[in-house]
């Protein structure tokens, strides 16, 4: 997958605000400098030219699409705000996100990724702002993804650093999310440290009742179903399985302890 791929193909609300001044910055610097296209491509250049002509018609008349080239873009920048937590990048966080994004995206997507991200990330911006952002325009569900998402990055070394943890926290914040939503999201990530791991998973007390741990798994199933996040590109739909694998984890491990039928 190029880059032209990803910022080209039908790119909405990440075009306005603060995401679109990245990506203006990306533009400049990718398709300036190492992205030009031969002249016979011509009409490849004809249909970028015109999906760009078609999302300035979109912000001009006020309306503001969601695609799934918007998730990744704003995924790559939620990430940058990440690894710029401590004030430096190092080779070994770059290396863990390139694992990260060649199993979420394969070989050629997470090169594009990389790339894009390591332009973003030699750029100034508010965290706040990027997630006001999204918060205005991303569904709840896929909201929830993306910081599943941080949180599987951060993880991905063996241990999330504490400034990671706070930038991610400060992210959950902004993205408006519910602090027992990040909290379960958080769980699947505590296994070894937290005995009372599944309840907060479920987002219930080790101390209810069975009939409430049944009714708080129907309800998380509900929650964390993948087609709620179908319109959001295959990598979130991804995300919210294993988020629906988890829960069913969290209730078997509970169904055990508790000797449900």
């Amino acid at each position: 997958m190029s880059i032209a791929k990803w910022l080209l193909g039908g790119l909405g609300f990440v075009l306005g605000g603060p995401i679109g001044a990245l990506v203006g910055v990306v533009i400049a610097n990718v398709f300036d400098n190492t992205m030009a296209l031969p002249e016979d491509n011509a009409n490849n250049q004809g249909d970028a030219r015109g999906n760009r002509q078609q999302e300035r018609a979109n912000a001009s008349s006020g309306r503001r699409t969601v695609s799934a080239s918007d998730i990744r873009v704003s995924l790559l920048v939620l990430i940058a705000c990440v690894m710029k937590a401590d004030g430096h990048v190092r080779k070994v966080e770059l290396d863990v996100v390139k694992q990260f994004l060649v199993r979420n995206y394969g070989e050629q997507g997470a090169l594009a990724a990389l790339q894009m991200l390591k332009h973003m990330l030699n750029q100034s911006f508010d965290a706040s702002e990027v997630c006001a952002q999204i918060a205005a325009n991303v569904n709840y569900s896929t909201r929830l993804e993306l910081v599943h998402f941080l949180l599987e990055l951060a993880h991905a070394d063996g241990e999330i650093a504490d400034a990671e943890k706070q930038v991610i926290d400060h992210i959950a914040d902004a993205l408006r999310l519910s602090q027992a939503d990040y909290q379960s999201l958080v769980a699947l990530y505590q296994k070894e440290q937290d005995p009372n791991w599944a309840y907060q998973a479920l987002e219930i007390a080790p101390d209810c009742s069975d009939d409430e741990v049944k009714r708080a798994y129907r309800r998380m199933a509900m929650k964390y179903h993948p087609d709620k996040v179908a319109s959001a590109g295959e990598e979130i739909r991804q995300k919210a399985t294993e988020k629906f694998r988890g829960i069913n984890e969290a209730y078997e491990s509970i169904k055990r302890q508790r000797g449900i039928a």
